[in-house]
């Protein structure tokens, strides 16, 4: 079996995902911005001579680019989240070899996302937002895809998982803004000066879909997330009914999550309260 935990910003994906190795402890668990062979979010995706290009410029780091790269076929995967410099420039460079955010054609996105789907042969598994966040983010901010645009998309995706046994776990928020809140507080400094809310708000407000609606403001990007959980959850009950379990974020315990993992799971929305 394996295991793809979703959910918005904040709903505990984290949480979950340490929880379910503890439970599994034979398992490998993928956190964001470590290499995983489905998912490419904060990772550069270049070909030999782009990467080539990257040791070049980088002669400093050269060493620790090479540790975190991996070699898929004739093209490199650079996990440069991972890495540690103070160099600014080093992080803004290698972001722009991502596949996200509409930096390569739709067809080429598609076809690299389903590709990689097709060809990920490893089981007991734990991804972190590996199937939702960044690909529906992508679609709805950047190429401004409908929601039966994103839905056929992910019939590609269930017909190119065929044969894979997966769980999809999906953390549903009902009360998004406090969730923000607690990461709002979370992600700042010792100084209480947020560090990661102000990026995501920049995030939405630079991005085409809200420049297209002038959107600006935290209940825009608040209405954003119930619009994009609200499609989530309808992949889940539409194209992925017998694969997903549905939990209230941060209202459950270890034993209940055991129990309905063993269970099997479906679509159902299971809390301390039923």
């Amino acid at each position: 079996m394996n295991y793809f935990v979703e959910g918005l910003q904040g709903s505990g994906k984290s949480t979950m995902v340490r929880k379910l190795s503890e439970l599994n402890p034979d398992y490998t668990a993928v956190r964001e911005g470590e290499y995983s062979p489905v998912e490419l979010s904060w990772c550069a995706y270049v070909s030999g001579n782009q990467y080539k290009g990257i040791l070049d410029r980088y002669p400093d780091l050269r060493s620790d680019i090479e540790k975190k790269t991996y070699s898929e076929g004739d093209r490199k995967i650079i996990c440069y989240t991972k890495i540690i410099t103070d160099n600014r420039a080093f992080y803004q460079d290698l972001e722009q070899y991502e596949i996200y955010n509409n930096r390569v054609p739709f067809d080429d996105f598609r076809s690299t996302v389903l590709e990689r789907y097709r060809k990920w042969i490893s089981d007991n598994m734990i991804f972190e937002c590996s199937l939702f966040q960044n690909t529906v983010e992508d679609m709805i901010l950047f190429r401004q895809a409908s929601d039966e645009e994103i839905i056929e998309f992910y019939r590609l995706v269930r017909e190119t998982l065929e044969g894979k046994e997966y769980r999809i776990i999906y953390l549903k928020a009902n009360d998004i803004k406090a969730n923000l809140d607690i990461i709002r507080r979370e992600r700042s400094d010792e100084s209480g000066n947020e560090l990661w809310y102000p990026m995501m708000l920049g995030y939405f407000i630079d991005c085409p879909y809200s420049k297209a609606r002038s959107l600006q403001g935290d209940d825009d990007l608040i209405n954003h997330f119930r619009h994009r959980q609200d499609l989530e959850l309808r992949i889940c009950e539409e194209i992925f009914p017998e694969r997903s379990i549905i939990f209230k974020s941060k209202n459950y315990t270890d034993h209940l999550l055991n129990e309905t993992l063993s269970f099997g799971g479906k679509i159902n929305e299971i809390s301390l309260d039923r």
